[in-house]
Order: C-alpha cells, then structure tokens, then sequence
C-alpha cells in the first residue's frame, strides 16, 4: 500500500514541476518582461547601486533592504546550487546550464514585480511588527473575496517549510555530508531506532540543532543578523574555490562556453537525436533554475516584506537581484567548473559530481577540496532551515493570526523537525513537500499577473522620482 501511495505522489511531483509549471512561470516572466519594457536588464546597474549602497530610509520596516535580501538568500541558495548543477547536467548535458540561464532572465523580473507587490501591501502590525507576502498582495491587492486563494498559498507555505524541504532534506543533506567527509565507511557507528547510524550522524545533527534553536527562538532580527554574516561569507568561500577552478582552467573555459551552447540546442547530439537533446536540455535546466532561485514561487516576498524602506520598487530591485546572485553567478560558476572538468560525464550522480569537479580543478589534494565543498554544502543548508522557518512561520501566522504561544510553539516543533530529521527516511515527505513547493508558485503566480498593472504604475511612480531628484 506504502509503495502505492509513493508512487502516486512521485507522479504528481513530476507532473507539477513538469511542462506545465515551467511553461506557467516562463509565460509570466515574458509578461513580465514586455510590460516593464526588459526592466530587469535596463536597471540591473540601478539595482547593483542600490544593493551596494544598502542606504538606511525613513520608510516602514524591521531589517534593512539588504538583510531582507540576505533572508531571501539564505533559503534560495541552497543544496540545489551545488548538488542541483550537478544533477541537471548530468541528466540534461551541458547545455543544462544554457537554459538556466534563461530561465534566470525572466525570472528576475517576476523576482522583482513579487517583491514590489510584497512590500506595497504589507501590514504594519500593532506592536510595529511587519508582516507580508503572497498572501497579503493576494487579499489586500486583489480584493478580500479573494482570502480564500490567499489561504491556499499560506497552507502550502506552512507545509513546505516544516515537511521536508525547510527541516528534513536540509538536515539530511548536511549530516550526509559530514558523515561521507569523517566517517565514509561508517566505522563508528551507534543503534538508534532500530537502525545503524554513524557517530558524525547523530553528532553533527545535535549539533545543527542546537545552532538552529539559538537562532530561530530569537525571531526575524536574529535570523536576519545571522544572515547577513553567513550569506556573504559562505557565498564568498564558495565563490572563491571556483573562481581558482576556473583560473586554472582558464583555457578550457572558451570550448565549455561552445560546448553548453551547443548541447543547449542539440547540436552536439547523434543524428537524429537533436530535438530530443534539446528538450531534454531545455527542461531540466529551466526546472532547476526555478526550483533554485525560487523566481515566482512567492517565498522571497515574504522576507522582502520586513524590509525598511519607503519604495516598493527600490525594494523590488533589490530583491531581484537575488536571482542574479543564486542562478547567474552561483549556478553558473558551479556549472562551468563541471563542465570545464569533465566531471559530468562520468557516471557519477548528485554531490559526487560536484566533489569530483572540485577535486580535479582545484590545486589543492583531494581531502582538502572535499573538505571546502562539505563545508560550502552545511553552510548553505543551514541558512535554507533558517530562511524557511521565517517563511513558514509567517504563513502560519497569516492563517491563525497572531496567537504569539502558537507560533512559539511552531518554531519549538520546527527545531523537533530538524532534530528527527537526520534519521528519517520516508521518501514521501520529501516528495509531498516538493509538491507544495511547486504548488505555491499557482496562487501568487496568478496574484502576478492580475496586480501587474499596479508594478508598473509603482515601477514609473520611483523612476519619475529618480529623474526628478536628478533633475534637481
């Protein structure tokens, strides 16, 4: 009967985030990008200056723009930039990573026009709190008859931080990690459950825990803190290898660029084989692009929301170069250094991939360069329970209201999650989360486009501003 059940539920996953979800997301970033005139490529100097100043205002708010994009970060950028690649290009071909990039194009913009619409209808709490998101531009923007679509994308927001891919994946991926790092052959081993388990398991997930709990009981501010030292640093480490990866590779760099824009379009496959490869190509590279930086599944709006400031479209500039930073430059680097090394065509699969590509490019012995992606892999999940547990928790909030015992309780049954999630290996909960999380992308998608009027009035009301004040 289990076996049924899995099997129905992983048909469901592949239907969501099949053609579908991506052709939804796709059409509205096009929308998108023809209403605003290309924004996302005409400001990006606008939202670069904008994020580098990280300028205090006047307006509402609780953390500034630039934490509220760490926030966002800090669940975007996650396992599935380095294990994510890796997995679509080995099933996709390099040209994977050419589509990725596509979808980072369009994507950007929906970024942008979600988080705008976030922080232009966000609610300013009795006790000077801020809440926002999705659920909120869906109530407040489209009409109150409207709540029950709103509610919709809170419950599915609820279910996927605390089922599986805010607690369980992200806790499973990091004592994975450590475990393969420390302890490869299980050597040290302890019965729990009924089941064997390294010592590196049980240590590092009391560990995380432990680290979890100091941080999410102290609310926003503190994940938000905690983000904007983490997000930084651990993208700079990560950053950093490849960048060496790709110094010391630097002549094979021009014939990779050649090679993912041709296995893109099918032409470096066998006769007859062209269309197949491209399709292949086009729907695992524009899906991981998706499922990577988040783009139009209204998860970013919500720590958009918290942030000070008195425009809902500088905000929506900052907020979109997120995109940029997860899928243009993190996937993006990560892809080149596989493919560079040739470690996708190997017959390895997932973090293996990634692993072997550091281990062949960087100059370093093969311990060390597994010992930097491991800890590039516990960097970036941590973050993802952090930035997850803040999602949830507001969606929650939005469903039951401010009932402060409950939502205390919620983070304590959170933590619990993330204490269990080391041992669990129920595959389902893994898979019912992935559908929540493609399903929330329907409400605020369609929210999107309905409001999409109200980001360009906003979009020209700050752009007006900017000519004026320079005018001036």
């Amino acid at each position: 009967m289990f076996s049924t059940i899995n099997a129905i539920l992983v048909k469901m996953d592949d239907f969501i985030w099949g053609i579908p979800l991506i052709v939804l997301i796709l059409s509205v970033g096009l929308f998108l990008t023809i209403r605003l005139k290309g924004l996302q490529i005409r400001k990006l100097p606008l939202a670069v200056k904008n994020l580098l100043a990280n300028e205090k205002s006047d307006g509402a708010g609780e953390v500034s723009s630039f934490a509220a994009l760490c926030t966002a970060l800090s669940a975007t950028i996650g396992t599935g930039n380095i294990v994510g690649v890796a997995t679509a290009i080995v099933a996709g071909g390099p040209g994977a990573l050419f589509w990725m990039w596509i979808a980072a194009l369009v994507g950007t913009v929906t970024k942008y026009a979600e988080c705008l619409l976030s922080v232009k209808y966000r609610v300013v709490k009795e006790d000077g709190s801020i809440i926002g998101g999705p659920f909120y531009y869906i109530e407040n923007g489209m009409g109150h008859k409207w709540k029950w679509l709103a509610k919709i994308f809170a419950f599915f927001g609820v279910g996927v931080g605390l089922l599986g891919i805010g607690t369980f994946t992200q806790i499973n991926g990091i004592t994975s990690a450590v475990n393969n790092f420390f302890d490869p052959t299980n050597t040290w081993t302890v019965n729990l459950f009924g089941r064997s388990y390294s010592w590196t398991v049980v240590i590092a997930g009391i560990l995380l825990t432990i680290c979890v709990a100091l941080v999410i009981i102290g609310g926003l501010k503190r994940i938000s803190s905690v983000a904007e030292v983490i997000v930084p640093f651990m993208a700079f480490v990560y950053i950093a290898a490849v960048v060496i990866i790709l110094v010391c590779n630097a002549s094979a760099i021009p014939d990779a660029v050649v090679t993912i824009v041709q296995s893109a379009f099918g032409l470096r496959a066998a006769a007859g084989g062209a269309i197949g490869a491209m399709i292949m190509a086009m729907q695992k590279g524009i899906a991981r692009g998706i499922f990577s930086n988040e783009a139009g599944l209204g998860s970013a709006p919500i720590a958009a929301a918290a942030a000070t400031t008195d425009s809902p479209a500088k905000q929506g500039l900052i907020s979109m170069m997120g995109t940029v930073i997860d899928t243009l430059i993190i996937c993006t680097m990560t892809g080149l250094a596989i493919v560079i090394t040739g470690a996708w065509d190997m017959g390895l699969e997932g973090v293996a991939v990634t692993t072997k590509a550091f281990q062949m490019g960087l100059p370093f012995p093969d311990v060390v360069a597994s010992f930097i992606l491991m800890l590039c892999l516990v960097f970036f999940a941590f973050t993802t329970i952090l930035g997850w547990d803040y999602y949830s928790e507001k969606c929650l909030e939005y469903l039951i209201g401010d009932k402060k015992k409950a939502l205390k309780g919620y983070r304590w049954l959170y933590i619990a999650c993330v204490f269990i999630g080391p041992y669990m290996t129920v595959s389902a909960v893994w898979t019912i989360a992935d559908i929540f999380n493609g399903l929330m992308a329907i409400p605020n998608l369609i929210a999107v486009v309905a409001l999409s009027g109200v980001v360009v009035a906003e979009t020209n009301k700050y752009l007006n501003k900017l000519k004026e004040a320079k005018f001036k």
